[in-house]
């Protein structure tokens, strides 16, 4: 019999995720899988689990949560030399990665979509030791971005981000940032790095519109040293999905990227508090098989 292991997130959703477990059961049972399930307490718990699903050769994978749970599932496929598939129910504030591949943000539709036969593989980044699946940003920015209240996020959603970001901006001092990629390298002083690995970055699915979870490719912003009326009108570049054309941005991509700083500079991996520079980024191309809706 097929196994599938449910990593499930008690705490997300507005404390909702547990009212969904009956019905996956049932999706699941129908598909032929026998279920397992394990919710999280404490940080890590995710990955541990995720890597027990790996050892003992598990077919499915679903996470249930928010990108913060993603994030801890996903880094339990680090090196293992099997990976079962993955299938997401979100029910985070922003669910970039669910945006990305077309996943009902609705939790009801997303378990449905586990009933799909199509599997998309898609690329992972690696920063340092640790995967991730969206975006790493550096910056006084960053560390913000990780404090950002549940009750704001609630209230604003992606907007709340947007809006403790502008404020950032404009009030913290920039950082003298050293960034190597491929065969080229950036100087100079920043208020803030961003690299993405798909087109939705805080909910934002216009920031790199043209990116794709199969490229092959880390999509990097360099966001130079901004005055208040510059940092507006980056800001409504972002909304319109044109930022890599303003002209106080610096936009490339790369398969291998290298950021330091000779100052302290925090980063945020896919919304949660990241290690200090210096990083190591890396593309691990088509790494994941993920469950997609039959059509997009």
């Amino acid at each position: 019999m097929k196994q599938a292991m449910i990593i499930i997130n008690p705490s997300s959703g507005k404390e909702e995720a547990l009212n969904y477990i009956k019905s996956i059961h049932q999706i699941l049972g129908e598909q032929g899988y026998e279920v397992t399930v394990n919710e999280t307490k404490k940080e890590g718990d995710a990955t541990r689990y995720c890597i027990t699903a790996c050892e003992q050769r598990y077919d499915l994978v679903v996470s249930i949560g928010g990108d913060g749970t993603l994030h801890e599932t996903i880094n339990g496929l680090i090196d293992q030399d099997y990976r079962p598939k993955l299938g997401i129910v979100p029910l985070g504030t922003v669910n970039d990665f669910a945006r990305a591949l077309h996943i009902p943000l609705d939790p009801n539709e997303a378990i449905r979509t586990l009933t799909s036969n199509r599997v998309k593989k898609v690329d992972t980044g690696c920063v340092n030791d640790r995967l991730f699946l969206n975006v790493i940003a550096a910056g006084s920015i960053a560390e913000t971005l990780s404090t950002v209240s549940s009750e704001d996020k609630s209230k604003f959603g992606a907007f709340a981000y947007l809006k403790e970001g502008i404020k950032e901006l404009m009030n913290n001092p920039v950082h003298p940032l050293s960034i190597q990629y491929d065969d080229k390298t950036w100087e100079g002083e920043s208020r803030l790095f961003l690299a993405a690995l798909t087109n939705s970055v805080g909910g934002f699915e216009k920031l790199v519109p043209h990116a794709a979870v199969d490229d092959g490719l880390i999509h990097c912003f360099i966001i130079k040293n901004l005055n208040i009326f510059s940092t507006l009108s980056a800001s409504m570049s972002l909304l319109l999905g044109s930022l890599k054309d303003h002209n106080d941005v610096v936009y490339f991509t790369a398969k291998q990227v290298h950021v330091s700083s000779s100052e302290t500079v925090r980063t945020n991996v896919d919304g949660e508090e990241g290690p200090v520079l210096p990083i190591e980024l890396n593309i691990i191309p088509r790494h994941i098989e993920v469950i997609v809706p039959e059509e997009q």
